[in-house]
C-alpha cells in the first residue's frame, strides 16, 4: 500500500534525475586515487635521477599516463553504473557536468604550461589540485552534492601546499591519491551499494 510519504520519495528521485548527473562511479575514485598513488611513486623514482629542468619529460609521461587512465577508467564504470540504474551516460546533464568541470580545468592547463615556461615549479601541484577544487566546485551543481566537497579539500591541499612547498610530491598524492580512496569509498558506500 503507498502512502504518501513513498509518494514523496519517488518524486524526490525522479527530480534528482532529472536535474542531477548522478551515474558517478565511486568506484572510478578509488582507481583514480590508486593510479596517483602508483603514478607519485614513480615520479619519485624519476626525480632521484633527473639532474636538471631539461629532462622532465618522464614526469610529464607518468602525469599523463595516470590521468588518461583515471580518465578511461571514470569512463568504463561510470557507463556501467549508468546502465545498471537505466539512465543515459550522454545527455545535458552529463554535457553541462563536463563543460561545468573542464572550464577551471582548462584556465588552470594554461596556466600551468604558463608556470612551466616560466620554470615556476614550484607552484605546478599547487596550481594543478587548487583548479582542479575548482572543477569539481563547479562540477558539482549537475551531479551528487558530496564532490562539491572534494572540491574544497582540494582547494585547501592546494593553498597549503603553497605555503608549504618543496613538498609537492606528498601534496600532489595527497590530494590525487588519498583524497580520492576516500571520497570513491564513501561514494561507493553511499550510493552504489
Amino acid at each position: 500500500m503507498r502512502t504518501a510519504e513513498t509518494d514523496l520519495q519517488e518524486i524526490k528521485k525522479l527530480m534528482e534525475r532529472s536535474s542531477r548527473f548522478i551515474s558517478l562511479s565511486g568506484l572510478s575514485g578509488v582507481f583514480a586515487g590508486i593510479y596517483a598513488l602508483i603514478g607519485a611513486w614513480v615520479a619519485h623514482l624519476q626525480l632521484l635521477r633527473i639532474e636538471s629542468s631539461d629532462s622532465l619529460l618522464p614526469l610529464v609521461i607518468t602525469a599523463v599516463s595516470v590521468l588518461t587512465a583515471s580518465i578511461i577508467t571514470a569512463i568504463f564504470l561510470t557507463t556501467r553504473n549508468a546502465r545498471r540504474k537505466n539512465q543515459k551516460i550522454w545527455d545535458k546533464l552529463s554535457q553541462r557536468l563536463l563543460w561545468n568541470l573542464s572550464i577551471p580545468l582548462l584556465a588552470g592547463g594554461l596556466f600551468l604550461l604558463i608556470l612551466i615556461g616560466q620554470q615556476q615549479f614550484e607552484l605546478v601541484v599547487p596550481i594543478m589540485l587548487i583548479f582542479y577544487g575548482l572543477g569539481l566546485i563547479n562540477g558539482s551543481k549537475y551531479t551528487l552534492d558530496d564532490i562539491r566537497y572534494l572540491g574544497y579539500l582540494e582547494i585547501i591541499l592546494g593553498l597549503m601546499a603553497t605555503w608549504f612547498q618543496g613538498y609537492g610530491l606528498i601534496w600532489w598524492a595527497l590530494g590525487f591519491g588519498l583524497l580520492h580512496i576516500v571520497y570513491g569509498t564513501w561514494m561507493y558506500w553511499k550510493h552504489e551499494r
